[in-house]
């Protein structure tokens, strides 16, 4: 009986201690993240069976368990997945916006001086300090696009290197796993024994894992994780890690593919399947925000390029000559994809029809597709290039395609950052109309014609015979006319019926025809010779701020910025309070989470005081077995 006191006290005493070793860790872990608390697990040895019947033996340490919920620690995973992604986009996107609405360094005040020097020299078209003014404020505004477009450079670098810089802090943690999984297998003694310490920080390493991409784990029979990210592409097998790596985009250079790191080089993942956390954020931002702000800004600079030189090739500059482009305008950029030969080349049409997207064209061997990427709408199949798509006409321009070849165009991408002054003497600027008209001395009636306008229909090229010297002669009633191209020696039209106020357009120009004509009038169009002080297409230069040249002519260049501009705050400011509304998400869950697992300190001291006196106790009965045992051996 004394044998089997002191075993039962033996028993409560380790277990007693076990409670008290377990209460310690706690305590002692109560400030350590991610630690879960444990509870030592009790339950009674087997009976012994008597005469009487079955006697306790006293009680066994089943186990020491973590105070666990895989719900709750998946939830505030997630929750920290969403919670690092708008953080990190945010923070992204603050400093675009930040860059575009700046109201000194932004690019309104450029275009507004720029259009104000053209306003200025409609007033004093002859003279040179006016004319100086519109190429200094046309170089201040170039200086513009290429300075934030610089900073947009600047911001896809620093992108690049975060991801690069995440992808190997993804690698890191994944090994840290990975060797977390060999021991926790080996140490693991059966399905109820748990190296509860390991698994914390395993658990610590999914949640890191979740602040820089959206990660899943999935748990195995032996007590390993298999770790996916992003949409389930495999990061950890068991022990085996599958690293990322990042290289140049074979299309594009600037921009950093992300990927599986092979034998024969990186093995890209589809950047929307990433999704999740920093790296997440930061491929989303860079593809979804910034591509489309530096397009729709280079857009902006490629439409007030084209719009100008078509103006100003309408003109006449100081010298007589009939005005040339005012930019250089850059043509798109088209990168072969990799291996490929042939060479197709884009040209902008219709500045009205460009999009801000990128676009993709793909030989399969006997069709071309066109796919604008950033919808991924397809254009085609065309069996034979050249094509229209969105106003970029697309042609193969040099050898013959293969199958599978592909080409990457950017009709805006780079347009802010190449656009160019093509002139620098200030006497080609074209202030002038290139046509004057004038009413014969000798006229009798009251027939008077407006100042011609060169049709922009013929341009390019302007009508060869736009500068000949056309006469408009009234019959004798006044009510008829001929048309003559006096240079010519043709007769362009007889007996055109007269109504004050028609319009006439011949050989390129449009004017309009007032008051009453008599016979033999004559009214007449031709060079203009002298036209030092004529400040026509200058009017018209200054007039394409207002002009709406983008957008289907729903849009003019300033209010295509300000709508990119507002974009851009719209999403700044979407994406702040999707932040916030994460935080607070991600603040609950961890306190639900905290309150089933964290370390409670006035409970655990409670613990500390009852594990005492159990342990107390439990000496007690081996003492009282001792005195048993003691006064048997006195009797004998």
């Amino acid at each position: 009986m004394a044998g089997s006191i002191l075993n039962i006290g033996l028993t409560a005493l380790n277990a007693a201690q076990a409670a008290l070793v377990t209460t310690g860790h706690n305590i002692s872990n109560a400030g350590t993240e991610g630690f879960h608390r444990q509870r030592v697990g009790l339950t009674t040895q087997t009976p012994q069976l008597s005469g009487g019947g079955f006697m306790g033996r006293g009680v066994a340490v089943a186990d020491v368990a973590r105070i666990y919920s895989q719900v709750l620690d998946r939830q505030t995973q997630v929750a920290q997945s969403q919670a690092s992604y708008y953080t990190a986009y945010q923070l992204q996107v603050s400093r675009v916006n930040d860059l575009v609405a700046d109201p000194t360094s932004g690019l309104t005040p450029a275009l507004q001086d720029f259009f104000r020097a053209a306003q200025d020299l409609t007033a004093s078209p002859s003279i040179t300090t006016s004319r100086q003014a519109v190429l200094s404020q046309a170089g201040a505004l170039l200086s513009r696009f290429g300075a934030l477009d610089q900073r947009f450079g600047e911001v896809r670098t620093g992108v690049n290197a975060e991801i690069a810089d995440t992808a190997s802090e993804i690698n890191s943690i994944a090994t840290r796993i990975a060797q977390l999984n060999g021991r926790i297998a080996q140490l693991r003694t059966d399905s109820v024994s748990q190296p509860n310490d390991l698994l914390d920080q395993r658990d610590r390493l999914m949640m890191d894992l979740n602040r820089l991409v959206g990660a899943q784990a999935i748990r195995q029979d032996d007590g390993s994780f298999n770790v996916t990210i992003g949409t389930g592409q495999a990061l950890v097998i068991g022990e085996r890690v599958s690293a990322l790596a990042t290289a140049a985009n074979s299309e594009d250079p600037r921009q950093l593919d992300i990927g599986y790191r092979t034998a024969g080089g990186l093995a890209p993942i589809d950047p929307d399947m990433l999704t999740g956390g920093t790296l997440g954020a930061l491929l989303t931002f860079r593809s979804q925000t910034l591509d489309g702000v530096q397009n729709a800004f280079g857009r902006v600079a490629l439409a007030l390029g084209t719009a100008f030189n078509a103006q100003h090739r309408l003109g006449q500059d100081l010298n007589g000559v009939a005005g040339g482009d005012f930019f250089r305008v850059p043509s798109p950029v088209v990168t072969p994809g990799t291996g490929v030969t042939a060479a197709v080349a884009a040209t902008v049409v219709d500045t009205g029809a460009i999009t801000t997207s990128d676009y993709r064209v793909a030989w399969d061997g006997s069709q071309y597709r066109v796919t604008r990427l950033s919808d991924e709408t397809v254009s085609g199949p065309f069996a034979t290039l050249p094509q229209t798509v969105d106003g970029l006409s697309i042609a193969l321009s040099a050898g013959t395609p293969a199958a599978g070849d592909t080409w990457l165009v950017q009709p805006t991408r780079y347009a802010a950052r190449d656009l160019r002054l093509a002139i620098t003497d200030t006497s080609r600027v074209a202030a002038a109309a290139p046509v004057a008209a004038s009413a014969a001395i000798g006229n009798t009636g009251t027939i008077a014609i407006a100042p011609p306008s060169v049709d922009a229909a013929t341009q390019p090229p302007v009508n060869p015979a736009l500068r000949n010297t056309v006469t408009l002669t009234f019959d004798a009633g006044g009510t008829t006319f001929d048309v003559v191209d006096v240079t010519a020696g043709t007769t362009l039209a007889s007996n055109v019926a007269y109504t004050s106020g028609m319009s006439v357009n011949y050989n390129g120009w449009t004017t309009t025809l007032t008051g009453a004509a008599r016979g033999g009038d004559q009214l007449q169009v031709q060079a203009n010779t002298g036209g030092r002080n004529d400040s026509r297409n200058a009017l018209l230069l200054a007039g394409l701020q207002t002009a709406t040249v983008l957008d289907a002519g729903s849009s003019t260049l300033q209010t295509a910025y300000s709508s990119m501009v507002g974009d851009i705050g719209s999403t700044a400011r979407e994406i702040e309070v999707t932040r916030l509304a994460q935080e607070s998400i991600l603040a609950e869950t961890q306190r639900t989470q905290q309150s089933l697992s964290g370390v409670n300190l006035d409970e655990e001291a409670a613990n500390l005081i009852r594990y005492q006196q159990a342990y107390q106790a439990a000496s007690k009965v081996i003492s009282t077995a001792s005195r048993l045992f003691e006064s048997i051996l006195a009797i004998s």
